[in-house]
């Protein structure tokens, strides 16, 4: 292909990962209103954490003892409702679009490259959703800490619209931040960041983690900086075990290869005897593929 015709099938691609999004966020956007079978309706998971406080911290807005959250502008509800179905669309529609950008990308890797990429995509799912999970099951404690500090003399009545950009906040921070052993065992793996580095760095970068950890959550409770920097500091210690396991099986290949003890100022020990070379296999001509999509400068 050429560069005119790459660039028109990421165009073609990224339409439709947009399009996906789109119609998730419509199904989100109903999803809010409405249950799905056994599953409630995104609504009540999302006031959930707030629900869960204990009735003396929370307003009764209506008087009827039920958990509602505070409208103080016009259609504030309507675009809280759109945000949230947007966001929930992008995460469910996710293998859709995902699975765009993968077929953009892969005809460039060899298959080596191709499986460690997957690998290394679906581990990142993985732990965003662990991240994301854990977020959700710690915000009712932070916020029952919080709102402790005022004793009896406020009671919370929460504005919709700062109550769910904190609730988004915590669950993108929080998934986020647990991509970070992904990040050290992708830095391990091209020789970035060798076990010796990591294990020598474990202190400073453990405190960095939770300085990280205080300085990232939206609600600056104890309980969730807590939270989030252990997690991280269990995730970065299985990193640096994964990193040490890898560099034990690197230096054991480098020892069986010969290449153990040269030194930076010596020759390689490389071998000057020919190999025979193997006949070479008939390569068939590729077919045209009938799915991909031509374009032409009218489109």
């Amino acid at each position: 292909m050429t560069l005119i015709e790459h660039l028109y099938e990421l165009r073609h691609r990224l339409g439709l990962a947009l399009l996906a999004i789109f119609v998730g966020g419509i199904l989100g956007f109903l999803w809010f209103q409405f249950n799905i079978g056994p599953i409630p309706k995104l609504g009540s998971l999302l006031t959930e954490p707030y629900c869960q406080l204990p009735q003396e911290l929370r307003a009764d807005i209506g008087g009827h003892g039920e958990c509602k959250l505070l409208q103080t502008a016009p259609f504030e509800a309507f675009l809280i409702q759109f945000k949230v179905g947007i966001a929930a669309g992008a995460v469910f529609f996710s293998p859709v679009w995902l699975y765009q950008l993968w077929a953009f990308i892969t005809p460039g890797l060899y298959a080596k490259e191709r499986k460690f990429a997957l690998v290394f995509v679906s581990c990142a799912v993985v732990l965003f959703a662990t991240g994301a999970v854990l977020a959700y099951l710690v915000v009712p404690k932070g916020l029952e800490v919080i709102l402790h500090f005022g004793g009896n003399q406020f009671i919370t009545a929460l504005k919709g619209d700062e109550y769910v950009s904190f609730i988004l906040g915590m669950l993108i921070i929080f998934g986020v931040s647990f991509e970070l052993p992904l990040l050290v065992v992708m830095l391990n793996r091209v020789g970035i960041l060798p076990y010796d580095k990591l294990r020598r760095w474990r202190r400073g970068m453990i405190f960095g983690l939770f300085v990280f950890a205080a300085v990232a959550t939206p609600g600056s409770d104890p309980f969730s900086m807590l939270a989030l920097a252990g997690a991280l500091t269990i995730l970065f210690e299985f990193a640096i075990q994964l990193a040490r396991l890898h560099d034990r099986k690197k230096a054991r290949q480098r020892v069986a290869e010969g290449w153990e003890g040269v030194s930076d100022d010596e020759a390689s020990p490389l071998n000057y005897q020919p190999e025979p070379v193997a006949p070479a296999e008939p390569v068939e001509t590729p077919a045209a593929d009938p799915q991909r999509v031509r374009y032409d400068d009218a489109t």
